[in-house]
C-alpha cells in the first residue's frame, strides 16, 4: 500500500492471513528491489536504468510464459498465475522508478499525483486483487491510501531527498513552493524557516485529508484484512503527528515510527473514529 517508498506499505504484514503472507512478500519485493535501482546507491543513471530495463524484460518473459532465472521473478511469477494479477500494474510501477532517474522536480499537485498512480497506487491494487476485494469503490479508497503514503513518505524525507542526484530532487511541488515563497535553493540549504514550515503544513493537511478519504476501506474489509489496512492507515497517520510535533522541520530529524508508537497504532486499528461508525 507505500526502507524509502514501501516503509509505510507491509507495517502490519504478521496480521495478514497466512495463505496471503508469501504472495504479499513477493510483490513487496519486487517492488521494493526496483525501488532501489532508482534510489538506492552510487549507480550512474544509465546503469540505474539498465537495471530497471532487466525487470521489463523479465516480465516481458513472464507474459509470454518464457523462462526465468531471476529469483524476485521466480517467487513472483507462480503468484501472478495464480491470483491472476494484473501484468499492467507491475509496470506502472517500473515506469514510475524509471521516472525518478530522469525527474528531479513536480510542476504542480496534480504531476505530483500522476506519479503517485504509477509508483503508489498499483501496490494497493494488488492487494485488492489478493484479497478477492477489488471493487471499483474499494479501488478509489486504496488509490487514496496509497497515495497519502507515499506522500507522506515524500513529506518525512525531504531532507532526504534533496541529497539525492547531481541536482537533488524535490517532490513539493514547485507551484506551491513559489505561493509560499520557498526555493529550491532553500530546500538543498536543509533550513525550516517559517516559509518552508507554512508549505509543509499545507502539504500535511493534504496528505491527511487524502488519507482520512480512504480510511472506511479498512473498516469495510472483513477480518485481518481490514484490520491490517487499519494499522497501515494508522501509521501514515501516526508519521504526519510526528511531522507536526517537530514543527515541519523535517532538515533537522526525520520522523519514523518507533516502538512507543505502537499501542497508539493498534488503538487507532481497533476503535473504529466516531465519525466513521454508520
Amino acid at each position: 500500500m507505500a526502507v524509502d517508498h514501501y516503509e509505510n506499505f507491509p507495517v502490519a504484514s504478521i496480521l495478514l492471513p497466512a495463505p496471503l503472507r508469501e504472495p504479499v512478500a513477493a510483490i513487496y519485493g519486487f517492488a521494493r528491489s526496483a525501488d532501489d535501482f532508482a534510489d538506492e546507491g552510487d549507480l550512474a543513471p544509465e546503469q540505474r536504468r539498465e537495471l530497471l530495463a532487466g525487470y521489463q524484460a523479465e516480465l516481458d518473459a513472464m507474459e509470454a510464459g518464457a523462462p526465468t532465472r531471476h529469483p524476485v521473478f521466480l517467487r513472483l511469477r507462480p503468484v501472478v498465475a495464480e491470483h491472476r494479477l494484473p501484468m499492467q500494474l507491475f509496470r506502472d510501477l517500473l515506469d514510475a522508478f524509471q521516472q525518478d532517474v530522469a525527474k528531479d522536480r513536480y510542476h504542480d499537485f496534480g504531476e505530483l499525483m500522476d506519479y503517485c498512480r504509477r509508483s503508489a497506487d498499483p501496490v494497493g491494487r494488488l492487494l485488492l486483487q489478493l484479497f478477492g476485494h477489488a471493487t471499483a469503490e474499494n479501488l478509489r479508497r486504496s488509490d487514496a491510501i496509497c497515495s497519502a503514503l507515499q506522500l507522506i513518505n515524500h513529506w518525512q524525507d525531504v531532507g532526504i531527498d534533496a541529497g539525492k542526484g547531481s541536482a537533488g530532487r524535490i517532490y513539493l511541488p514547485q507551484d506551491d513552493m513559489e505561493r509560499f515563497g520557498v526555493g529550491n535553493d532553500d530546500i538543498m540549504r536543509r533550513v525550516a524557516s517559517a516559509d518552508f514550515r507554512n508549505l509543509l503544513r499545507f502539504q500535511v493537511d493534504r496528505a491527511r485529508a487524502l488519507m482520512l478519504s480512504g480510511a472506511p476501506l479498512g473498516w469495510d474489509l472483513p477480518g485481518r484484512i481490514g484490520l491490517e489496512i487499519r494499522a497501515i492507515v494508522a501509521g501514515g497517520l501516526r508519521i504526519l503527528d510526528k511531522i507536526e510535533a517537530i514543527d515541519y522541520d523535517v532538515f533537522t530529524r526525520r520522523p519514523v515510527l518507533q516502538a512507543a508508537d505502537w499501542p497508539r497504532i493498534l488503538w487507532r486499528s481497533l476503535v473504529r473514529p466516531l465519525e466513521a461508525r454508520s
